[in-house]
């Protein structure tokens, strides 16, 4: 049976880039959004490649929407080989503001359900199905924004950049991927954070230097066994972060 594989929030940008070539690769590729019209939409555009890829709509803060994407996926296929969790946000001012001093706390529980406790969820509810894979990968979109170490070194390339709400989330998504690794050592299930690069998305903005099919190889790679490396790793494009 071939390889299944699900991608949130995948209805533009990365998402729908990593939807498409695992696709090209022979995944089925289930590829999940919010809006059923842009899932729609994006859909349309994979199948005029000639892509067999499926659409699920959900909203990744919803309980009920992640109980019935997991019914779905346990009758149809009865496992899940491959979780990309790429789902994600940024809140308040944007890249150039958003402080620690000015955020409003609306701003930063509605960013950590998010990028943070809706991904713990769905990871944890796909979790069986990922076990019954022959070697499940779970992939946690993170970002070189979540690296204390970078933060905390004057002169580092991300010194000066604070938005603290999506600094902060994706740090957590880092930690959850330390500990879910440890979870799950002595199984055939690894799991990563990827840092995809600074993609031009209408998160990274059009000032990034990386296309999408760039940005998209470092999520890919790791759920394709393409690059060595080990369970709990925070990496891009092969080579490791620094925490």
């Amino acid at each position: 049976m071939k390889k299944v594989a699900l991608v949130t929030g995948a209805n533009k940008g990365l998402g729908l880039e990593m939807a498409k070539q695992l696709a090209q690769k022979g995944i089925q590729v289930i590829l999940t959004a919010r809006d059923p019209e842009k899932g729609a939409k994006a859909i349309k555009e994979l199948e005029l490649l000639g892509l067999n890829v499926e659409l699920l709509q959900l909203e990744t803060t919803s309980s009920s929407d992640i109980q019935r994407v997991k019914e779905y996926i346990e009758s149809k296929y009865g496992k899940l080989d491959i979780l990309i969790n790429n789902a994600g946000m940024i809140q308040g001012e944007g890249w150039g503001g958003n402080s620690v001093e000015t955020i409003s706390m609306s701003n930063i529980r509605e960013t950590f359900d998010t990028n943070f406790f809706s991904l713990i969820e769905i990871t944890l509810a796909l979790l069986p199905l990922i076990k019954k894979a022959e070697a499940g990968r779970i992939i946690n979109m993170s970002s070189i924004m979540g690296s204390l170490t970078l933060h905390a070194s004057e002169g580092s390339p991300i010194y000066d950049s604070k938005p603290f709400a999506y600094n902060a989330s994706k740090t957590a998504v880092n930690q959850f991927t330390v500990h879910l690794a440890h979870t799950l050592k002595g199984t055939s299930v690894k799991v990563f954070s990827a840092h995809p690069g600074w993609v031009k998305t209408a998160l990274g903005t059009d000032y990034a230097p990386m296309n999408v099919t760039e940005g998209a190889k470092t999520g890919v790679d790791l759920a394709l066994d393409l690059v060595n490396v080990p369970s709990g790793s925070y990496t891009h494009l092969g080579q490791s972060l620094p925490w």
